[in-house]
């Protein structure tokens, strides 16, 4: 019998009990609709848990004080939606170049600008292609429940350690905001020692985290170092999740809320003789490329499902490129498709007639 605790709480609200677990020591952090819950959280538990939170004035001191903390050696957070992750973005390619490992968790809401707190998923392109300056890789989870909330944040801090690189996790307001059991992890993960950082003390004072190399070839070896790491991971590290994708012949690419609504459907077409399937990336980077393309050679059409202009589109359509044609499936400010919606539009497929 297993001895976790089940609790009936936010996908916000789990991103705690994700990080108290996995071993997280501090949170910087900055209020923001529809991650704000995250913030709250981490102010009341994590001082009760004797870790460390801190309110900054503005996300641009967050991201700094987790670059200093990190530094230090300790396990780090913070969260965030997409005007935040914009002002985060140069601390961000700063911490990439000094390869300090932290976690942040980005609860999108729709843009541009100030937008409104409905769910989008425009932040595809600022968080997988590295929304900062430089040629950097951030390792990006995709969570479709407030279950994989608690289970990727926990995660996270594992993986940020093992490769000194940050983990972000790519949410939606829906799935922030949406309320289910979450089963909380049993086991505590805790940081070792890092070799690397900088403790104040005797072992540590030869040490060094920068991210400044004035030297050209030095700088030019340490880039591509740090690609041979972003594939190092693309290697190692990349998953997904299928559901009737064996046989099918409208096959549907979709995370977050985007795949729920995508779940559903494809078991709505099934019922009707519709072959059709859902591959729902988990990790955005790395993204599971050789599945899908593996996929597409026996697919009559691949159609990716999100909350933006087709931001993840664009991948699908380079990797699918040749090997079947390509559909886009768009919303955009917050709207939401709805199961019928999806089903009516490959149900036109199938019968040549676009609806």
């Amino acid at each position: 019998m297993s001895n976790k605790v089940k609790q009936l709480i936010k996908g916000n609200e789990a991103v705690i009990y994700g990080a108290l677990m996995g071993g997280a020591t501090h949170f910087f952090g900055y209020p923001i609709t529809p991650a704000s819950e995250i913030a709250h959280g981490a102010a009341k538990y994590f001082t009760l848990s004797g870790r460390h939170f801190l309110q900054a004035e503005s996300e641009v001191s967050v991201i700094n004080m987790l670059y200093g903390a990190s530094g230090a050696g300790a396990r780090v957070m913070t969260a965030s939606s997409g005007p935040g992750m914009s002002l985060m973005a140069e601390g961000l390619s700063y911490i990439a170049g000094a390869e300090l490992p932290c976690v942040v968790v980005d609860v999108q809401r729709a843009g541009p600008g100030l937008g409104n707190i409905w769910p989008e998923q425009s932040d595809y392109n600022i968080t997988v292609k590295g929304g900062g300056h430089g040629n950097y890789k951030s390792i990006v989870l995709a969570p479709h429940s407030a279950q994989e909330m608690c289970d990727f944040t926990y995660q996270a801090f594992e993986l940020a350690d093992k490769y000194r690189i940050t983990v972000i996790v790519l949410a939606d307001a829906y799935i922030g905001q949406m309320m289910e059991a979450v089963e909380i992890p049993d086991r505590l993960l805790e940081g070792e020692r890092k070799d690397w950082a900088l403790y104040a003390d005797k072992e540590s004072r030869g040490n060094l985290v920068t991210s400044i190399l004035m030297d050209p070839q030095l700088q030019s070896e340490h880039n591509w170092k740090l690609q041979r790491k972003y594939e190092q991971i693309s290697r190692e590290f990349c998953q997904w999740e299928e559901l009737e994708c064996e046989d099918a012949d409208y096959l549907l690419v979709a995370y977050g809320i985007s795949a729920r609504v995508c779940h559903s459907a494809v078991e709505v077409l099934r019922k009707k003789g519709v072959k059709a399937g859902l591959l729902r990336p988990k990790t955005l980077f790395p993204f599971p490329e050789d599945r899908l393309k593996e996929l597409a050679s026996s697919a009559r059409k691949v159609a990716a499902a999100e909350l933006s202009n087709g931001q993840m589109a664009d991948d699908v359509d380079r990797l699918c490129g040749g090997l079947c044609p390509t559909e886009r499936l768009c919303w955009l400010g917050g709207v939401i498709p709805s199961v019928q919606e999806i089903c009516d539009t490959v149900e036109g497929w199938e019968s040549g007639v676009e609806r």
